[in-house]
This record gives C-alpha cells, sequence and structure tokens, in this order.
C-alpha cells in the first residue's frame, strides 16, 4: 500500500513538472512574440539604437517564428496532454498489437 502511494506521488510530481514547462513554454511564447511583434510594427523603434535596422521588412521572418513555433508548442501540447487524445492511444494500441502479431507470428517459424 506505501508502495502505491509513492508511485502515485511520483507521477504527481512529474505531472507538474511536465504542466509547469508547458506553462513556461506558452509565455515565454508569448512574450517574445510579442516583443518581435512590437518590433516589426514599429512601437519600439524610438527604443532602438541608431545603428540597429528600423525598416519594417526587416522583420518580415517574424511570422515564420511564430509559425514554427506555433507548431512545436502545438506537438508540445499533443504530447503532454497525449491521454486527452484518445485517438493517440487508439492508435499506440494498434501498433502494440501489431507488432506483437509480426513477432508472435515470427517464434512459430
Amino acid at each position: 500500500m506505501m508502495i502505491d502511494k509513492n508511485i502515485a506521488k511520483e507521477t504527481a510530481k512529474k505531472r507538474v513538472k511536465e504542466l509547469k514547462g508547458y506553462y513556461s513554454h506558452i509565455t515565454i511564447f508569448v512574450i517574445v512574440n510579442g516583443i518581435l511583434y512590437l518590433l516589426k510594427t514599429g512601437v519600439l523603434t524610438s527604443l532602438l539604437p541608431e545603428a540597429f535596422p528600423k525598416e519594417s521588412y526587416y522583420y518580415d521572418w517574424i511570422n515564420a517564428n511564430v509559425i514554427i513555433w506555433g507548431l512545436i508548442l502545438g506537438v508540445h501540447t499533443l504530447i503532454l496532454f497525449r491521454d486527452k487524445f484518445t485517438f493517440i492511444k487508439k492508435w499506440e494500441q494498434r501498433q502494440i498489437q501489431k507488432y506483437m502479431d509480426e513477432d508472435g507470428g515470427e517464434t512459430h517459424k
């Protein structure tokens, strides 16, 4: 009984650590890309040093950054909440069964 509680506690700690990392990822995503968009729109231009490029075309890469980072954040979400997405669990079960069936067929040869 005590072992079950220890396992449950470790599992809970791991889950909290994963959630904390996920929320940090979202926070950093919003802050960094918010600042980048403020640079792109010219709101922060007055705070930039003289030698820093201020033309808007210089910041065209920011859109690609948001899309790519957003996709990465989406994957992070899928991984973190994998138990909520039953299609992933069903796929995993089908793959496990497939490989078990294949291995079972080879051992009978």
